[in-house]
């Protein structure tokens, strides 16, 4: 039913594990193949293409849905529907990026708007960057890069733009930044023929919701236990949760408690819990949670 396309590069080890913990996983005969498919009637086909390209061939209708990035959508103009933001990045979920204006430690320039006219820039994001300039009214030159945008200043050019998470590579070669013209994350974009499509939008929509289910769950656990009646508003008040803790009587008195936490605070929260009165506590894994 859907053609689907899905990012080569930085995000695609993210972009397949997202789609495995969603039940959508993607089986290729090898890590190089650019086709795939997923054991779900509502995919057609899938296919691996550079994040680049996937705004205009969306558009065009050569896929149904796809996953890109924010900047790519702005660089290109594509004319996409954006069905939902997905929160993830090549570090892990949560992380987006920025796409940055960067010039050598030693350039006077602390802004976007001190950049000297005339100044040449090397970036992929030639639309992005153009039209940034242009809105400040400085004319500047900007050059294509293919790759390695970074090794290109300030022997070839004066600045660079490119995208970042943590500006740690842009650091390491002696480059400050001084300009965030944009910050993006992954989308989920849908070709507007086939959004309007209702048959073809059902099946965006379940997509859509195992995906955001998935990224809910990541870095959070189940925590169950029983409390006597005595206790119960002392390990209450211990107890975090995502909208309020699930409380149910025992049989044989007493209170079952549930409740989803991140992970990252298990570690002390187990103790903390125990120590206010909690017995029989669990951690359980979560796969999905869908509001």
């Amino acid at each position: 039913m859907l053609k689907l396309v899905i990012p080569k590069g930085s995000l695609e080890e993210q972009t397949l594990r997202l789609f495995e913990a969603a039940d959508l996983a993607v089986r290729r005969g090898s890590p190089r193949d650019y086709h795939g498919s997923i054991e779900d009637e509502r995919i057609e086909r899938v296919s691996l293409l550079r994040p680049q390209e996937i705004p205009t061939y969306v558009q065009d209708g050569l896929f149904d849905l796809g996953i890109t990035g924010q900047d790519w959508i702005a660089e290109t103009g594509a004319d996409v529907q954006v069905l939902t933001s997905l929160s993830y990045a090549r570090s892990g979920t949560g992380h987006g990026t920025r796409i940055v204006l960067a010039v050598p430690n030693e350039h006077p320039a602390s802004s976007a708007s001190e950049m000297p006219p005339g100044s040449r820039i090397s970036t992929e994001f030639l639309r992005i960057t153009e039209r940034y300039f242009a809105d400040l009214g400085i004319p500047v030159k900007v050059v294509w890069s293919f790759g390695a945008t970074e090794a290109k200043v300030p022997e070839i050019v004066d600045a660079i733009v490119d995208v970042t998470e943590t500006g740690s590579t842009l650091r390491a070669h002696g480059l400050k930044i001084v300009e965030t013209l944009m910050t993006s994350e992954p989308v989920l974009v849908a070709n507007r023929e086939s959004a309007a499509d209702p048959v073809k939008r059902a099946a965006m929509d379940d997509v859509t919701t195992l995906l955001l289910g998935a990224l809910r769950a990541e870095g959070r656990v189940l925590i169950k236990l029983n409390v006597s009646e005595d206790a119960l508003a002392k390990v209450l008040a211990v107890v975090p949760s995502m909208k309020a803790p699930t409380v149910s009587p025992l049989s044989e008195g007493g209170h079952a408690v549930e409740t989803v936490v991140e992970k990252s605070r298990v570690n002390t929260l187990i103790p903390q819990l125990k120590a206010a009165g909690a017995t029989d506590i669990l951690e359980l894994p979560i796969s999905k949670i869908v509001p």
